[in-house]
């Protein structure tokens, strides 16, 4: 990254009392830049206690739609409107209110990684670092998992007091981390640790020392006395992981696990979008007051 782009984006964020917010799946550039790095639930954390006026949300579009609902008064900027992701799209209204006809306690459990408008239609949010504390904590006995199915079957099998029925959704980055890929790994590297996401599938669940968020990988890498591990999930990870880990070892699975959304965000387009103000996020006001009731309820059982 050339110095003057740093050194304007500095300078704007003074002007504009801007700060900027990246998921550990950008690029390292990217992550560099940041005034908070993070997991998605860390981040809309952060989007929500900031002091900023203007907040530039380094990810993908669902992580802009949930910072924007946590604060209409504020400006949401996203480098890249381009940057989507495809599972947050993967669940359907008529499959929801299907399930709630069938089941009239039903509790519908809403990643966040999906659209403003299946939050208007679930009853409380979760993420991969708390999914497992809400679902227990709820006193529903059914629950519909969405849009995730990998999650939702980690869920699924550490909460059995729950019957938790699952959409068939998943995160095509994740989807591809083949079993085979991680044994292939674990001959190459054999005193090596298998970290992975509950995005993997459950082959690749099966394989792994440690399942957790991307946040709980990092911890985990951390503090562990292991020197080697093979990392089941997006390679962004690999900054944050080299970074506080610098004689630590991080092996990724074949073919690279790279999501090309969350690479559309580069710092020639964070400097742009602090210029021009382009590229904001809005959300209707009657979505936003509906797809609010969940993430406040998320927030408030994780604490």
């Amino acid at each position: 990254m050339k110095n003057d782009v740093r050194e304007q984006i500095q300078q704007l964020k003074k002007e504009k009392n801007a700060v900027i917010l990246a998921h550990y799946y950008c690029d390292d550039a990217v992550q560099q830049l940041a005034d908070f790095v993070g997991d998605s639930f860390y981040l809309a954390k952060v989007a929500k206690s900031s002091s900023a006026d203007v907040l530039v949300f380094c990810g993908v579009s669902f992580m802009g739609e949930s910072a924007k609902i946590l604060n209409p008064e504020k400006t949401v900027l996203m480098p890249d409107l381009a940057a989507d992701c495809a599972m947050a799209h993967m669940a359907s209204i008529e499959k929801i209110e299907e399930m709630r006809t069938a089941y009239p306690d039903l509790a519908v459990v809403c990643y966040i990684n999906s659209t403003a408008e299946l939050k208007c239609h679930s009853d409380v949010c979760v993420t991969s670092s708390n999914a497992l504390k809400i679902v227990g904590a709820l006193p529903n006995q059914n629950i519909f998992f969405i849009p995730d199915e990998n999650l939702g079957n980690f869920v699924k099998k550490n909460v059995p007091e729950k019957n938790v029925m699952v959409n068939k959704g998943y995160c095509p980055i994740h989807k591809a981390i083949s079993a085979a890929a991680v044994l292939a790994e674990k001959q190459k590297h054999p005193d090596a640790v298998v970290l992975a996401h509950p995005e993997c599938t459950g082959e690749v669940l099966a394989l792994a020392d440690m399942v957790g968020s991307t946040a709980e990988i990092i911890q985990y890498a951390k503090t562990s006395n292991t020197t080697s591990f093979i990392v089941c999930t997006e390679v962004g990870v690999g900054f944050e992981l080299r970074l506080d880990n610098p004689d630590k070892r991080f092996y990724f699975p074949e073919p690279c696990p790279c999501c090309l959304d969350m690479k559309l965000n580069t710092p020639e387009k964070i400097l742009e979008v602090l210029k021009t103000g382009k590229n904001a996020v809005t959300v209707d006001e009657e979505v936003r007051e509906r797809a609010l009731l969940p993430l406040d309820r998320m927030l408030e059982l994780a604490k």
